[in-house]
């Protein structure tokens, strides 16, 4: 039944034609495609947790108004009907409250494989969400996308991100050496690639 949502006839789909759940829920988390309106609390989130987030997100750096994260989250669900590219916001499931963002990125659809990429404001780190987040997204990248790999990739030097992967049994394949540029800094980095395979 699986392999039916990425072929049809022996041909497989196009990306845009590939149907799958755009929500799911874990014990304390909805995650979410975005939706419009949802720009207000994704800026103030981004505003109350840049100095967090500067040290590992260019866009952190740049004079984004509500307005401007507003557009980025339109231009980010026609990417979601596309296929092109799987943002996807996390909330808690009982307050309804916005606590970061996470998604399915740099995706190759003839494999298929993805990279989980994530961020979370910091009111609401140290509280396990962007474990949760991530192990049911991985989960969900095997069980309704048919993935055959899925990476996640950081900075060397990113202790928090690093701890994600690592807890939820990921394989580090190799650091890249002096493999980007600081944005803070400007100087040379390594980047960790982690993985998780089809059995």
């Amino acid at each position: 039944m699986q392999e039916d949502r990425f072929s049809k006839g022996g041909n497989q789909l196009k990306p845009s034609l590939i149907e799958f759940p755009e929500e799911f829920t874990t014990e304390r988390l909805l995650i979410r495609k975005p939706m419009p309106g949802d720009g207000k609390a994704v800026y103030e989130s981004m505003q109350a947790s840049l100095d967090e987030l500067k040290p590992w997100m260019p866009w952190a750096h740049t004079n984004q108004s509500e307005q401007d994260v507003e557009a980025n989250i339109r231009d980010s669900i026609a990417k979601f009907i596309s296929r092109e590219d799987l943002r996807l916001h996390i909330f808690n499931k009982d307050s309804g409250e916005f606590i970061g963002s996470t998604g399915l990125h740099r995706i190759d659809w003839a494999v298929p494989k993805f990279e989980i990429g994530y961020w979370i404001d910091t009111r609401f780190a140290g509280r396990g969400y962007i474990t949760e987040s991530t192990q049911a997204l991985t989960k969900f990248a095997f069980s309704e996308l048919n993935a055959k790999r899925v990476e996640i990739r950081c900075d060397s030097l990113n202790r928090k991100s690093r701890s994600i992967p690592e807890r939820l049994g990921y394989t580090l394949e190799g650091i890249l050496k002096n493999n980007s540029i600081s944005v803070e800094s400007k100087e040379l980095r390594d980047t960790c690639i982690f993985a998780k395979y089809s059995i």
